[in-house]
């Protein structure tokens, strides 16, 4: 009934897409798979997990404890009450526009939901008690954004991806108490892409993100290739959040090591908040071409997406945004935070799987056919455009160099440059200046997973493992998988913003692993 497979070799490999300063035209694990006719692929709540690490300490409790009390706001998720088999789109938050500014407004605040289904867990939201709405920015507007705290707990809100000024970044000196409310504002310069925004303080960022703080940014622009690409939200633009998080038998959320070892752990799947561990979801596509934006929201485990009769997927961008041109790839490798958009032209019913592979000392593994597409549509669509953005590659010769090496400390701690950080004074301070070129080596040193991610400015992949980028993998990343005694070689230049006070962050996406020390920061200054 099963067999074991991996994913494609190379095929739709992690990737990324377009800098903002870009121009456009136009203008593996093995996994187990079932594949049956009648939709469903192989379903479990509990796996083993291959191990990812050894003798890894708990997470450092660097900040106060997320309090989730139970009846604290305590909400109904949307997605638990619309466990009919129906994929459920996240809300999409309309913002108020005055002057040129579009203000959005969050909350961050607890509540329950299904994150195993039948049993209620305590978790948390943005606007709601299970994950937050999806918020659209417009290229070349201002945003505001007031997000209170609720939580009983002090925390941040972070941009991910974005190109936005340091104190606006939402990193751990961003932080806020309960009962504040923070008030970023900032000229969105980001071209067309997807981005997330999701807790980042000191020491809990894996605790409040597995709770559920998580949501979609959709970056919109009026670009021609944009205009020809799917765009109506929730009908044929639709946002997918993976995660597999780690839950015992009384749906307690697990996000340190103890918690993860726990012989009661399972580590289901879910999909905008659903568990999909016994039911693949169903959405009905009007138009025949959909557009799909993925987003691995999973503190540590990887996420390859695939057809579920192998066929093809075409991506059309990456988390900085679109590739030069539509791809057709099998499999797209998502690692913690990492984004994809692919579109679908449908004539019948297509299966999407969601090949789970274990990224920490224990996780998720298998297969899961998570949603079924099925057209019901007469139209007939353009050609998509064939070219979406113009890449200029980095001549990185006379870039200046840097390495960074991933480390392990003792007692279960992280490092970036051997040191470990757990805090703003003893982590790693890299300074550099406004516009400058840089490349740098991410060496991992241990033989554990790292999924690197760094803040402020997109960089293009000049090497993987020693070896050139071919394919989606020559497009621009902000998230990048570092496996175990490998290296990434990567280029950016430092554009826009300075500050001398406020610094944005280099770390692993695994989020125990930022936790536990493996976090740097990033000082941009005029000179």
């Amino acid at each position: 009934m099963t067999h074991t497979t991996d994913p494609a070799p190379g095929a739709g490999e992690q990737s990324k897409g377009a800098h903002a300063r870009s121009g456009r035209g136009g203008k593996d694990e093995h996994s187990k798979v079932t594949k049956g006719r009648g939709g469903k692929g192989l379903h479990r709540r509990k796996f083993l997990g291959g191990m990812a690490g050894v003798g890894l300490g708990a997470v450092g409790a660097a900040g106060a404890t997320f309090a989730l009390l139970t009846g604290a706001n305590n909400d109904k998720a949307s997605a638990a009450t619309t466990a009919t088999g129906t994929l459920n789109i996240p809300e999409l938050l309309e913002g108020t526009t005055s002057d040129g500014t579009t203000t959005y407004t969050l909350t961050a605040k607890t509540g329950t939901n299904e994150v195993i289904s039948g049993v209620t867990s305590t978790t948390a939201g943005y606007n709601g008690s299970y994950l937050g709405p999806t918020m659209k920015w417009t290229t070349g507007t201002t945003a505001l954004l007031n997000i209170t705290n609720t939580l009983g707990a002090e925390t941040t809100v972070h941009f991910h991806g974005a190109h936005i000024p340091p104190k606006m970044d939402g990193g751990p000196q961003n932080a806020f108490a309960d009962g504040e409310t923070w008030s970023p504002t900032f000229e969105v310069k980001d071209e067309a892409k997807t981005l997330w925004y999701h807790p980042h303080a000191l020491g809990t960022t894996a605790e409040q993100v597995v709770h559920g703080l998580a949501g979609m940014i959709i970056v919109e622009d009026d670009s021609e290739v944009s205009a020809a690409l799917p765009s109506e939200y929730g009908v044929d633009d639709i946002p997918i959040i993976l995660q597999c998080l780690a839950v015992d038998s009384a749906g307690d959320i697990k996000y340190e090591a103890a918690g993860y070892r726990s012989s009661t752990v399972s580590f289901p799947v879910l999909v905008n908040g659903t568990n999909v561990d016994s039911t693949t979801l169903g959405f009905t596509a009007t138009k025949k071409r959909t557009r799909f934006r993925v987003l691995n929201a999973s503190p540590a485990d990887i996420m390859t997406v695939q057809r579920g009769d192998g066929g093809t997927l075409t991506q059309i961008a990456t988390d900085q945004g679109y590739l030069t041109e539509p791809t057709e790839v099998t499999t797209i490798r998502l690692v913690a935070g990492a984004r994809a958009e692919f579109v679908l032209d449908l004539e019948d019913a297509v299966t999407l799987q969601a090949v789970v592979t274990t990224g920490w000392i224990r996780g998720g593994s298998g297969t899961y056919d998570f949603l079924t597409v099925t057209p019901e549509a007469t139209d007939t669509p353009a050609d998509l455009p064939s070219a979406l953005n113009t890449i200029t590659r980095y001549d990185t010769s006379d870039f200046a160099a840097r390495t960074i090496t991933l480390g392990q400390g003792t007692g279960g701690t992280m490092t970036i440059n051997g040191k470990v950080g757990t805090t703003m004074a003893g982590m790693t301070m890299i300074s550099t200046t406004l516009d400058a070129e840089e490349v740098w080596t991410i060496s991992n040193s241990t033989q554990l997973e790292h999924s690197f991610h760094l803040h402020d400015v997109p960089f293009q992949l000049i090497a993987i493992n020693g070896e050139e980028p071919t394919g989606v993998n020559l497009g621009w990343f902000d998230t990048f998988e570092v496996v175990g005694g490998g290296s990434i070689k990567i280029a950016m230049k430092f554009t826009d913003f300075t500050d001398d006070t406020y610094m944005y962050m280099l770390h692993c996406h695994l989020l125990q692993h930022e936790d536990e020390g493996m976090m740097a920061s990033l000082m941009v200054t005029d000179s």
